[in-house]
Formats: structure tokens, sequence, C-alpha cells
């Protein structure tokens, strides 16, 4: 029964659905839940998947499927417009921590290869990790999330040379060997290396790639979507990864590498969000799966054997990759606060390293002890990447707040304006917009300087500034204003920055965006009063059109929709009392539903009988 690859699956899945709920409400993460569900599991744990093959098989297809999610995020367009940062700050972060992490290996007596190798694997940040968290804190749009993916994306591309590297790092130690044993089999080595050819393989798919996203896959595309079958690019987007993965691996190399060039090869179709939509389901449970493996696969027998070794190696890497990070965000002008969070989200090891490591013990450049060493490092950096998170959140954040220095506070900020809007992103702006056209003068605060720079070319002022800060809010004239607008994004950073305004500005009038109707209820709560949900105007409008597009008068469907919108903002503010009794809320909601459904039957039976009259006349 252990053997059984569907026991397996299921034992994951049992494990993963007990342990990742309880790690998100102690404030854990869900990745660190994941991890531990792997650990329980393996063969240090209770040893309900004790099979090797059985974990290898397992952890390589949540490896491939990971990787090429991953490929379908890598736009060259993207780099070139992030380029200045690229070149800035992630090359600069990938060389200088490879440079730092393979002089440290150099010195503890590994030979030059395994330690550029090694430098070059931890160098590398696990680009699932960081933009999950980054995810999770909806900052992916802001200074922090820009550089981060600026990093992750620089690091996904550097695998293509870096294994291509390894052959050749295998070839010149094979050399540096049989100069001192044979000099003919140094010779053979040279003038005829495998090695060389298997470089330039990966290279020349990498080539290949390219031209084939530009010139084969919009066409293939294309015929698959004239099926009109969603399940058609599932279909398709499973076989380049199976494909992909199965001839890298003929060649000799890595299935989750030729897995990435198979997510390249989509990433510029223009069907790409098709694809993306149709695997988006899966995505969390698959790396999920990849995480419960990479804890499974912690030999704890290495670290109980040598934990002092272990630990003060994870130790000196998270160190040495938080440092290089941090000073790179001092010259990029980053608030302190950013540098650490950016220091800290990609201080661990990554996924990449596995592929790495493994392709450089298979070469010959590491040894099976070397390579198992180094995996449990990368291992548990990657366990301790929300422990860390944690930490910031829970000690750091807090004083760095008590501490915020006033000269942040940008000093050409006008005071006693009448409207201030926190966050100028595409909702802030529509809002600005309508009531500057009616003569209201606007103070625009946003924290982040890439939005800032994009509308300054348009002719509009944004300061800089944190709109959760005090400070900030009394410089913009908060005490004078008639309504602070709060757009910024994320549910909680909301809520925090209305109790704040109630706290401090009770006679300030508050609007802000509420994410959904739980969102709303939170925001009445705290006597908001005005707030819209950010998709409820948007849906009702395009139900009105549907009415029309299926033959409705568009006088009838207009008054329709406003019907049905003036019902459900009466439905959610006579919810508001029972938010807090599930039971109660939902035999509500039910019982105003087929209110509703009766009243817009009636009225549909009215509007009928209307019609008839009228025909009949």
């Amino acid at each position: 029964m252990a053997g059984n690859p569907l026991f397996a699956v299921l034992v994951l899945l049992i494990v993963a659905v007990a342990l990742v709920p309880v790690f998100k409400w102690l404030g854990l993460g869900t990745v660190l839940g994941y991890l531990a569900a792997g650990v329980v599991v393996g063969p240090y744990g209770l040893r309900l998947i004790s099979d090797t093959e059985t974990i290898r098989t397992v952890s390589d297809f949540g490896v491939v499927i990971m990787l090429f999610l991953i490929g379908l995020e890598v736009h060259p367009l993207e780099l070139w417009r992030l380029r200045h940062k690229v070149l800035g700050l992630g090359v600069t972060q990938l060389i200088g921590t490879a440079a730092i992490i393979a002089t440290a290996v150099l010195l503890l007596g590994t030979g030059w290869q395994a330690s550029l190798i090694i430098g070059l694997s931890l160098a590398m940040s696990s680009t699932a990790i960081a933009m999950q968290s980054v995810g999770q804190r909806s900052i992916t749009m802001t200074d922090t999330g820009r550089a981060t993916l600026v990093t992750l994306l620089v690091q996904d591309m550097a695998v293509i040379p870096v294994l291509a590297l390894i052959p050749v790092l295998a070839a010149t130690r094979r050399v540096q060997q049989s100069l001192g044993a044979d000099l003919a089999d140094a010779a053979d080595v040279v003038t005829n290396p495998y090695s060389w050819w298997i470089a330039l393989v990966i290279i020349g798919g990498f080539v290949a790639v390219t031209l084939a996203s530009r010139y084969l896959m919009n066409p293939l595309m294309r015929w698959v979507a004239t099926a009109k079958v969603p399940e058609a690019f599932t279909a398709l987007g499973l076989l380049i990864v199976i494909g992909a993965a199965f001839a890298t691996e003929s060649l000799g190399l890595s299935p989750a590498l030729g897995a990435f060039l198979g997510g390249v090869l989509l990433a510029d179709s223009e069907y790409r969000h098709e694809l993306e939509s149709n695997l988006e389901p899966f995505k969390g449970l698959l790396l999920g799966l990849f995480f419960i493996t990479v804890g499974m696969g912690i030999a704890f027998s290495v670290l109980l054997a040598q934990p002092l070794k272990v630990l003060s190696l994870v130790a000196v890497i998270i160190g040495i990759k938080i440092v290089v990070l941090y000073v790179l965000g001092t010259f990029f002008k980053m608030h302190v606060a950013d540098r650490l969070l950016l220091a800290i989200l990609l201080s661990q090891a990554g996924e990449f390293a596995f592929v790495l490591l493994q392709f450089a013990q298979s070469a010959a450049i590491l040894s099976s002890k070397e390579h198992q060493l180094w995996a449990v490092v990368v291992a548990l950096s990657m366990a301790l990447t929300p422990v860390l998170l944690l930490l910031f959140d829970r000690l750091v954040v807090p004083k760095l707040n008590a501490r915020a220095p006033l000269p942040d506070i940008p000093s050409d900020l006008p005071g006693g304006r009448s409207v201030i809007v926190l966050g100028y992103g595409r909702f802030g702006q529509i809002v600005t917009r309508l009531l500057r056209a009616q003569g209201y003068s606007m103070t625009l605060i946003d924290d982040d300087p890439a939005q800032i720079e994009l509308v300054k070319r348009f002719g509009v002022k944004v300061f800089y500034g944190d709109g959760a800060r005090l400070d900030i809010l009394r410089a913009a004239g908060a005490a004078d204003a008639q309504m602070i607008v709060i757009a910024v994004a994320g549910g909680d950073r909301i809520l925090a920055i209305a109790e704040m305004i109630r706290r401090h500005f009770p006679q300030v009038k508050i609007a802000a965006r509420a994410i959904d109707r739980s969102h709303a209820h939170q925001l009445m709560a705290l006597d908001v009063e005005v707030f819209e949900r950010e998709t409820f105007r948007a849906a009702t409008t395009l139900g009105e059109k549907a009415l029309v597009a299926l033959g409705r008068p568009p006088d009838e469907a207009r008054r329709l929709a406003a019907a049905f919108e003036s019902h459900d903002e009466r439905l959610l503010r006579d919810s508001y009392e029972l938010r807090d009794d599930r039971d109660a809320y939902v035999g509500f909601v039910r019982r105003s539903t087929e209110m509703l459904d009766k009243v817009m039957q009636a009225d549909r039976a009215e509007a009928e009988a209307r019609k008839d009259s009228k025909a009949a006349e």
C-alpha cells in the first residue's frame, strides 16, 4: 500500500488539509505548513511514504509543473522595460552574492569548480516563496514588489547559462585530474569533449525556443482555439510541458529545465491568458505539492550528524544574501523598511538550486555527500523564510513605524486641500478625475515611485508617501480636509488606514474601496460614510448590457439593473447587524434572494402583460 502512487497522493492531501490551515491560523504562512506536512509524512517523520522512488516521482512532477508556471512569467519585453533595475539590481545581486558565497566555500577547502557552482546556485532565490509572499501582501505593484520581480527574473534567466557552464566546468575538472595521470586522456577530453556539445545543445535549445515562440506557437494556439474547447488549451500546455521535459531528460539534462523552456515558449503567445486561466485552479495546489516534497526531502540524518555545520551554513548563506540585498536597496534609495523586506523576501536559496546542484552531481563536479549537504541547506533556508517574515512583521515593522523620520514627508506637500486621495492606481485615478472635474482641490499621495513617474508624464502631480502614516496625513492637511479617499490595495491595509483616520480625524468623511461584501461590513463598523465594492457596479452594468444583447429594450434593462442594485444595496445594509451570526446571516440572504427572484418574476410578468396589451390594441 505504501508504494502505491494513489496512496502517496492521498496521504499528502490529507496531511496538507490538516496542517496548512493550522499554520495559516497561527500566522506562520501556508508555505511553512506545506513544508511541515512533507516532514510529517516523509522518511524522517511518520514514514507514511518511505518509498524513495515515489518521493522522487512526486517531487519531479511538482518541480516540473512549478517551473513551467514560472516560465510563463518570463517576458523579454518586461525585462527590457525594467532594464535599468535588471542591470543595477538583478545582475549585481546575482554576481555579487555568487562571488561572496563561492569565495567562502572555496576557503572551506572545496574545489574552485564546485565552489563556483555552489555560489551561483545559492545566489538564486525561490520564485515560488517570494512571489507568493508578495501577492499575499498586495505589494506586487509597489517598489518592493517590482524590485523582487526584477531580481527573480534575472535569476530565472541566469539558469540557462549556468546550466551550460556546468558541463564546461566538468570538462576542465577532468582535464585537471587527467594532467597528473595520463596526458593522452587529458588531450582527448579537450579535443573531443561530450560536455562541450551538451553546453551547445542547451544554448541552442534556448535559441530555438525563442524563435519558436515567435513563429510557431501563435499559429498552433490559433488552431487549437478554433475548437473552442477550454480543455484543449490545458491539453496543449501539458503536451508542451511533458514533451519538453521528456526531450531534455533524453539528453541527460533535468526535465525541470525543459518545463521552464516550455513555459517561456508560451509566455509571448496571445493566448497565454487563456491557458493561465485554465491552469489557475491547479496552481496553488501544485506549488503546495512542491513544497511538501521539499519538506519530505530534508535529510535530517545529515542535520543530526553535523547540526552545527549545517545550521552555520544556513545562517551564513541567509546573512550574506540579506546584507547584499540591503546594500543594493540603499543604492536604489529604497525606504529602510522596503530594503529589509526585499532582503528577507529573497534571503533563501531557491528551487533552481535543486536543479543546478543535481546537475552538478551528475556531471561529477559535486560528490554525493556534498550534494546532500547543500540540498539540506537550501531546503532549510526556504523553510526559515516564513519565520523571518513573521519576525519582520511582529518585531521590526512596529519599531520602524515608531521611528519614521519626518524628513520623509514631501517638503512641497500642500495642506488644507478639500479632498485627499490615498493611492493613485486605476481606482484612485477615476475617482480623482471625477471630483477634480467638479472643482474640488485634490491632494494625491502614493507610495509607488514607478507609478508616480508614470503619471508625471501626463502632467499629474502625485506626492510620494505612505498613506498609513499619521504624520504624512497631518502634513497633507487631513485635519482640514472635507474627505479622504482610501484607494490603496489590500483589504487589511484599507481597514487599518480607515481606523487611524477615524481615531485621529473623526470629523473627516471617509470614502473607501471595498473588496467584497464582508469587507464592506467591516468598513461600516468603522463608520465609513462612502464605500463601493470594487466589481459591483461593473458587474451590474455588464448584466444590463447583456440583457440588451439578449433582446430586452434598453430602458427596461436599465430599470431592471437599477432595481437589482437598489435591492442589493438594501440587502447589504440590512444584513449588517447579522454579520457575526453566520447561520442567521445565511438565512437572511437566502430569504432576500428568493424575495428578489419573486419580485423580478412579477415585474417580468407585468411587462409581458403590458406588451401583449399594446399588441392587442
